[in-house]
């Protein structure tokens, strides 16, 4: 698709990883495109909005980067030059860090989808974190799973850099706590499908837990055939995998017994949330996830930042803005609790995380 570049638009450009419909990851691609599309359409048949007495809509582009960091560098360079695009959204860590290479110099403000804590650790003034980094979960999800199952801990997350990072982080906290890592390996995804080689291997160490994670369908395998080998413990389930998105593979919790991961959006809360879940079950025919209801927040933000920062070109202006944009945005839009944006470029999520008990979603807050 073609970036349109006239007076009255402002592009959003949109950075997918792209794979077949039966690839691993397929459905986190499209959840994440799906709420900003539904965000993006409501402001255009509103009227869209207005900045510095100038009326705009927005031109919504989707470009494939084929899940390379590379390709979404080059991507974002070309957009910035032939289209003047001032705002990126990418939903991976790798595409995230390579824009980070050239998005200062070409001042264009990455609107990053990815809980990695190295992202805004760069130190880069113009990128904007969505969701809650991970490092916040691991401290309660360990607790959880040590008070409810036991200390000895299997490790069998992705196998991708951010499968890997979330274990850089799990696994020397579990050990401080008194725990103990009984197998320690990873499952790519985009090569296997069959675990039980693997998991068998893990069980011979009879852990209480076991770290899984991953795109939402193929994790979900990997459970299921550890409850058919007989494993009996709880699971940690990396933040991106949901909850209530394994369910639909299972039908039912109960696979998941004893389990703690992130609250799914559907559970939670907020002012907007109930609206949102509502609107987008009939636009898309399913209930939607976070990496839905934060591209969804997150464009109404980026607008009321423009407004404030009183243009829709100067990605400086727009970044420095964007607490005025968070405290700015209508309540029936809030599908989440953002009260801030940190120093470093995050969005101050209230972190959330649930667990499954008797077959049910129970939320649990975080201190």
């Amino acid at each position: 698709m073609t970036a349109i570049s006239r007076p009255g638009v402002v592009t959003f450009a949109y950075h997918i990883k792209t794979t077949p419909l039966s690839g691993p990851a397929a459905y986190y691609g499209e959840a994440t495109y799906s709420g900003l599309e539904m965000a993006v359409d409501e402001i255009n048949e509103a009227g869209g909005f207005d900045v510095d007495g100038q009326n705009y809509t927005i031109n919504l582009v989707s470009l494939d980067d084929q899940y390379l960091p590379n390709e979404a560098a080059s991507n974002a360079q070309r957009l910035v030059e032939e289209n003047d695009v001032s705002v990126v959204f990418t939903p991976h860590s790798g595409g995230i860090m390579a824009q980070q290479v050239l998005n200062e110099q070409e001042e264009f403000l990455i609107m990053a989808y990815s809980s990695e804590p190295a992202i805004t650790q760069q130190g880069n003034s113009l990128t904007v974190a969505i969701p809650p980094r991970y490092d916040g979960y691991i401290e309660p999800f360990t607790e959880y799973a040590m008070e409810t199952h036991g200390t000895k801990i299997a490790l069998l997350p992705t196998s991708s850099q951010y499968g890997k990072d979330w274990t850089e982080h799990l696994e020397p906290h579990w050990t401080e706590q008194g725990g103990e890592v009984v197998f320690n390996s990873t499952i790519d995804f985009a090569k296997d499908t069959d675990f039980f080689t693997i998991l068998t291997n893990a069980l011979e160490n009879d852990p209480d837990v076991i770290f899984i994670g991953g795109p939402s369908q193929p994790t979900v395998k990997v459970a299921q055939q550890a409850r058919e080998l007989g494993f009996e413990g709880g699971f940690i389930i990396m933040d991106q995998a949901k909850l209530d998105e394994m369910k639909e593979v299972t039908g039912t919790y109960e696979t998941f017994e004893g389990s703690v991961g992130v609250t799914p959006l559907q559970h939670s809360d907020y002012p907007g949330t109930d609206e949102f879940v509502q609107n987008y079950q009939e636009l898309y025919d399913k209930v939607p996830g976070s990496e839905a209801g934060f591209h969804y927040i997150s464009a109404y933000i980026l607008v009321e930042a423009m407004k404030a920062a009183g243009t829709v070109d100067a990605a400086h202006a727009i970044r420095e803005s964007m607490q005025q944009g968070i405290e700015a945005l209508p309540e029936d839009k809030m599908v989440y609790d953002i009260p801030g944006i940190l120093e470093e470029g995050n969005f101050d999520v209230l972190q959330s995380m649930s667990v499954v008990e008797n077959g049910e979603i129970v939320p649990v807050e975080i201190d």
